[in-house]
C-alpha cells in the first residue's frame, strides 16, 4: 500500500457518509477507519515495479477465468454496518495494492465503486502502513470479508512475501517465502508466481540481502 497520512484525533471524524461524499468528489484517494481518514500519498519506484509485475503474472494466468485482478484504485469495504445506517461511524474502507474478485463484484451501495467480495488481497508494504496492514486492516478483513480467503504481504526492502490461507475452521495459515528461486502459490484462483517475477527490476542493496540472510538463519 502507498504512503498514507493519518489525520489528527482532534480533529472532524466522519461518518460513512461523509466520508463516501469526500473520496468520491477528491481526485486523491482516502482511507477510512472508525470516523478517521487517511489521505494516500505517493509510492516509491520500487513500489510501483512490484505491484505492476504482480498484476502482470496474475492477470496473465486468470485470463478466461472467472476471477479478475484489480489494481490500487479499487476501494473495499470491511464493516459491521448498513449503507442504510446513516451516521455510523464504524467500518473499514481500504485501497489495497491489488485486490482479486471471483464473480460479480459486489458493491457498498449504488455506486459501484466499492466492492465487498474480496477473495485474494495484496498489500505491498512500506514503512508507515507495515504495522496497519499486518494487525487492523488484516483484522478487518478477517472478520467482515467473508469470501477472502488469501491475504498476502510483499515486503519492498527485501525478497520476502507471507501468505495467509483461510482453513476450513476459519483459522489462517501462514506460509513465508524467501527466496528469489521460491514460487508462490495462490491456489483459490489458480495461480503461481516466481518471486523473481515479482522482484522484477528490484535491486537490492547487499545490507538488505544480508539482513534478510540473517532472518533466515534464525528462523533455521
Amino acid at each position: 500500500m502507498s504512503v498514507a497520512k493519518l489525520k489528527s484525533k482532534t480533529e472532524k471524524l466522519y461518518t460513512v457518509e461523509e466520508y463516501l461524499e469526500l473520496d468520491r468528489g477528491s481526485e486523491e484517494r482516502w482511507q477510512y477507519l472508525d470516523g478517521e481518514v487517511w489521505l494516500m500519498a505517493g509510492e516509491s519506484i520500487r513500489h510501483g515495479d512490484i505491484c505492476v509485475n504482480l498484476i502482470r503474472e496474475i492477470s496473465l494466468q486468470l485470463k478466461g477465468k472467472d476471477c479478475r485482478v484489480l489494481a490500487k484504485d479499487t476501494k473495499t469495504k470491511s464493516g459491521g454496518f448498513t449503507a442504510r445506517k446513516t451516521g455510523s461511524m464504524k467500518g473499514l474502507f481500504s485501497y489495497p495494492d491489488l485486490v482479486v474478485i471471483c464473480g460479480e463484484p459486489q458493491h457498498h451501495d449504488k455506486k459501484p465503486d466499492v466492492v465487498v467480495n474480496p477473495q485474494v488481497v495484496i498489500e505491498v508494504l512500506s514503512d508507515s502502513t507495515e504495522v496497519f496492514d499486518r494487525n487492523q486492516k488484516f483484522m478487518r478483513y478477517r472478520m467482515f470479508n467473508s469470501t477472502l480467503t488469501d491475504y498476502i504481504l510483499v515486503s519492498q526492502d527485501k525478497p520476502q512475501v507471507e501468505h495467509f490461507i483461510k482453513q476450513d475452521d476459519n483459522n489462517w495459515k501462514l506460509y513465508t517465502y524467501f527466496n528469489l528461486e521460491e514460487q508462490l502459490e495462490i491456489e483459490s484462483i489458480g495461480c503461481r508466481i516466481e518471486l523473481s517475477e515479482i522482484y522484477d527490476r528490484v535491486q537490492f542493496t547487499r545490507k538488505e540481502l544480508e539482513l534478510l540472510e540473517e532472518i533466515k538463519n534464525e528462523r533455521l
